[in-house]
């Protein structure tokens, strides 16, 4: 795997590969990529992001497909905290440049890099609409609890605090609110998630969706939590 520290390793294609990839946030051909930015995702330089596990390519067929991996997003994500390869000239600096000012605008507006370049179809549901069926009820989630008695949202939240710190592999690493909910199971459904959307405000949490939507898993996503229209599947808690 790579890290930020890494990217001086990466040649200005390759890097030049991982932004386009992150910024189009959908699976794209060579082709594709020699009509929206004037090169391909070939030979070494193709191989070095695979092997990284930074980009997955389809060579299943021509012309061969490419989409960023998880690592991927997260690396493309954190560009603008790395020094620009010295082989990549004035126009690989100003893409540093444009990278790092658009994370410090998404910081502050609390906006996922995934959330803001995701594609939108024409034909996608209103705002106000879900955009993926919600699961059937059940009767673990419908029933009320039996005798338990009313918990405060200070409460809950404290409770989602100590199963992030069970869980996370280190402050502000991101943890699954599948796995969040697990811990959770006794706390009432409706109690959490406005816990969760409450939370969102504090300096030090983020709560985002997974950009590689091919990745969720049923259990991911009927854990996610609704937040501006968007269903929101990871939180990390640490410095702001």
């Amino acid at each position: 795997m790579t890290s930020p520290a890494d990217v001086p390793h990466l040649t200005p294609n390759q890097i030049n590969a991982l932004v386009v990839l992150m910024v189009e946030a959908r699976r794209l051909t060579n082709v594709e990529l020699k009509e929206l930015a004037g090169f391909t995702l070939t030979g070494k330089d193709n191989t070095k992001l695979v092997d990284l596990g930074l980009v997955d390519t389809d060579r299943t067929h021509r012309p061969f497909a490419h989409e960023l991996t998880e690592e991927g997003w997260r690396v493309a994500r954190q560009l603008h905290t790395s020094v620009p390869p010295r082989q990549g000239g004035s126009t690989t600096r100003s893409l540093f440049v444009v990278l790092s000012n658009l994370h410090r605008s998404l910081d502050r507006l609390r906006v996922s890099h995934g959330d803001f370049f995701k594609q939108t179809e024409a034909t996608a549901p209103a705002a106000s609409e879900p955009r993926h069926e919600a699961p059937a009820p059940t009767a673990a989630t419908t029933a009320a609890p039996a005798a338990a008695a009313p918990v405060s949202a200070a409460e809950v939240e404290a409770l989602v605090r100590s199963a992030y710190r069970d869980l996370a592999t280190a402050p502000g690493a991101w943890v699954g609110l599948a796995d969040v909910r697990d811990r959770l199971a006794d706390t009432d459904r409706a109690a959490l998630d406005a816990a969760l959307r409450a939370m969102v405000g504090r300096e030090d949490v983020r709560i985002i969706p997974v950009a590689n939507t091919k990745s969720l898993t049923a259990r991911d996503r009927a854990a996610a939590v609704r937040i501006g229209n968007e269903d929101n599947h990871a939180l990390a808690i640490g410095p702001a």
